[in-house]
Parts: C-alpha cells; sequence; structure tokens
C-alpha cells in the first residue's frame, strides 16, 4: 500500500491534541522534588489514530518534517530523528506495562516550535500515550499516562527530566497556573488573574549545544551534593529535605560549583511559594520581581543562562510596563517568559526585536500564550 493511500483515505478513530507548557518560576527544581508553577498553553501537537490490519505493524507520518516512518513492536529501536524517539520511547513502556498493543496508523501536527523551551517533547510522549490509551482501551489513568511518559524520556530518549513537562501537559486546567509539590504531586490550581497584563514568550533562536549534557551535569551535581548530606542526615533523599543550615554547614565540604547550584534550588523553592501566594493576591510587580530573581540565580548560580538570554532579561528591566522576565525551560538558548502589559506588546516588540537584531544578527520570533486545558482525547 502506498504513503498516499495509506495517510490520504485516513478514517480517523481517536483524536488528540496536547499541549506545550510553560513555567512562570520554579526551573531546574522538578528534578530535585521542589516546587514549580506551570501551566499548558494554547499551542499543541495535534494526532489523528486509526487501528490498521496488520498484527503488529505501526505506520507514523508527521505532517510537520514531511516524515515517515514504520516499526514493528516486537522490534522498538533508536532512530537519528530525534522526534521519532519520545514515540518508540511511550511505546516501550506502554509494552513494560503488560498492555496489549496493535498495529495502528498515526498522523502528528505540530505548532509548537523545536528548541523554545516549551516542551514539545512532552506533548509528544503524552500526546501518543492518551491516544494509544484511547485506541486500544489500555485503561491508563492520566497519572499513568504522565509517569510513562516521563520514564520514555529518561530511559529511551537519554534525557534525566523531571516530571514537571508532562504532568502540565496532561493535567492543566485552562485559566489557571498549576502550583505543583514535585515531591508529591500535590497540586494546587490558581487562577491565572494576570488582569492588564499578557505572557509573552520571546524565541531567541537559538539551542546552544552544551543544554542537553550540561541539563544531566546540574542534575549529578545536586545528586551529589545529597549524597554527601545524607551521610549525616539520614532523612535527606533529595534537596528539598535541605535547609539552608544543613547547606551551610556542608559549604567546605562541596566545591564551591555544587554550592551555589543547591543555593540556587533552595532559594529558587522560597520564590515560587511566594510567587504562588503573589498571584492568590493580585500582587503582579511583586510576581514580577521573583521572576527576576530567578532569572539572576539560573544566570549566575546555576549557570544555565546565555548571552542572548541575557539579553533579552536585562533589555526588559527598566521598562515599567513589563512586570517580570526570566528564561525558561532547561536553559543555553530557548525562549524568556515575560509578564507585560498587553497593551504595550507591539511597540515593545519592535524595539526589542531591533535591538536583538542589531546585537547578534538573529531574528528573534514572538508568542503570545495563554494559559490552556491539558491533553484533550476524542
Amino acid at each position: 500500500m502506498t504513503l498516499s493511500k495509506i495517510f490520504n483515505d485516513f478514517q480517523t478513530e481517536v483524536k488528540v491534541s496536547s499541549p506545550g507548557r510553560i513555567n512562570l518560576i520554579g526551573e531546574h527544581t522538578d528534578y530535585n522534588n521542589g516546587f514549580v508553577m506551570p501551566t499548558a498553553i494554547d499551542k499543541k501537537i495535534f494526532f489523528e489514530f486509526k487501528r490498521n490490519v496488520s498484527t503488529d505493524n505501526c505506520r507514523i507520518y508527521s505532517k510537520t518534517f514531511d516524515s515517515y516512518f514504520e516499526f514493528s513492536l516486537a522490534e522498538i529501536s533508536k532512530q537519528k530523528d530525534s522526534w521519532k524517539n519520545y514515540l518508540l520511547g511511550v511505546i516501550e513502556e506502554i509494552q513494560k506495562m503488560d498492555k496489549k498493543l496493535g498495529g495502528f496508523d498515526c498522523i502528528v501536527k505540530s505548532e509548537l516550535p523545536i528548541g523554545a523551551g516549551i516542551s514539545s517533547s512532552a506533548a509528544l510522549e503524552c500526546g501518543f500515550a492518551g491516544g494509544l490509551n484511547k485506541l486500544f482501551t489500555l485503561n491508563l489513568s492520566k497519572q499513568e499516562i504522565v509517569e510513562l511518559s516521563q520514564r520514555a524520556e529518561n530511559n529511551f530518549v537519554g534525557s534525566n527530566c523531571g516530571i514537571m513537562d508532562q504532568f502540565a501537559s496532561v493535567m492543566s486546567k485552562k485559566d489557571h497556573i498549576i502550583l505543583l509539590d514535585c515531591r508529591n504531586l500535590e497540586t494546587e490550581f490558581i487562577p491565572a488573574d494576570f488582569k492588564d497584563c499578557k505572557l509573552l514568550l520571546l524565541n531567541t533562536n537559538v539551542s546552544h549545544s552544551l543544554a542537553d549534557s550540561e541539563y544531566n551535569t546540574r542534575r549529578a551535581e545536586c545528586e551529589g551534593a545529597v549524597k554527601k548530606i545524607k551521610q549525616k542526615y539520614a532523612e535527606v533523599s533529595s534537596l528539598r529535605e535541605v535547609s539552608f543550615e544543613m547547606l551551610e554547614e556542608f559549604k567546605d565540604q562541596l566545591t564551591e560549583k555544587t554550592y551555589q547550584r543547591c543555593l540556587y534550588v533552595l532559594n529558587e523553592n522560597e520564590r515560587v511559594q511566594k510567587a504562588s501566594e503573589a498571584m492568590k493576591n493580585g500582587e503582579l510587580k511583586k510576581f514580577g520581581e521573583l521572576m527576576y530573581q530567578s532569572h539572576k540565580g539560573l544566570q549566575h548560580h546555576y549557570e544555565v543562562s546565555c548571552p542572548e538570554l541575557d539579553f533579552m532579561v536585562d533589555f526588559s528591566e527598566d521598562k515599567d510596563f513589563i512586570y517580570g522576565s526570566r528564561m525558561m525551560g532547561g536553559g543555553f538558548g530557548g525562549c524568556t517568559i515575560n509578564l507585560i502589559e498587553a497593551n504595550k506588546i507591539d511597540d515593545y516588540v519592535k524595539e526589542i526585536s531591533k535591538a536583538y537584531a542589531e546585537k547578534f544578527n538573529i531574528n528573534m520570533d514572538v508568542i503570545s500564550v495563554s494559559p490552556s486545558e491539558g491533553t484533550v482525547i476524542e
């Protein structure tokens, strides 16, 4: 059967829209069992599924990349194209759970920019898992979809991510922000009342090669400190259980770099909790100040920013109509997230676009986002 015959005559059985996510504050805290404040956004990846007559042959076509591949459920192996591995990892994790899949065809179309730090990977994983769950009546809960999608990224793709991205992609509620405790997944949905402001993402359009390796390095640095502190304090299993007093006690036993990493995480957890109170109280200026503090911590203590991100944040600081700005995501590129008065967006975008292009000879992209519903399956 030809490719055009398979996908032009497609009788859809299951439709899925799976959103990207933003994180207002709380970066690199999820894998340290800390606090984060994410939400899904109104930019999504769309899937269409149908079963095929094959017993175990799977055929997937990406409209976005105009790319096709097929594989047998009995033979899952890594592909060169990274987007394929997020899907294959989901298949592998579902099969590890002794859930019965069959042959299927799938069309994928994305409106999420790659490398922007809005977690297209989690949207791919969670939307794909949710669609297969319905297509084959696997009876997986939302929580199980979140967790297997995270495992797919950890085990198959090889990125040692925390649970925030997948959780936000699946669990978010429209017009709300999640205060998520990554230690026990305790969740509070806070109304996203930004008054006269909107959330604006400015994409640097750079993705430095350090991003993946340094992400795993940061996690290893934090876990190394925990291991050392645990020798005296048995109750410590992550930086979440480490107090400022404990950290100071072990300062001389840690490298200066590792100490700074840990100090950032402890401070960021405090910032997230303060930010949640500020949001509930409608104190947007205070919320914005915490965003700026978060960026400085990421820049100087956690060292995951880059000149392009720093330029964007610095450029915003003297503008009284911008309440807060910070880098978002793993770092070394991607977007800044900005809390900005809505009626000033157009003029500001023109101003910063010109300045950014003059400084780096790169054109930035602008993405206006709103808090949205998590994965929707029809």
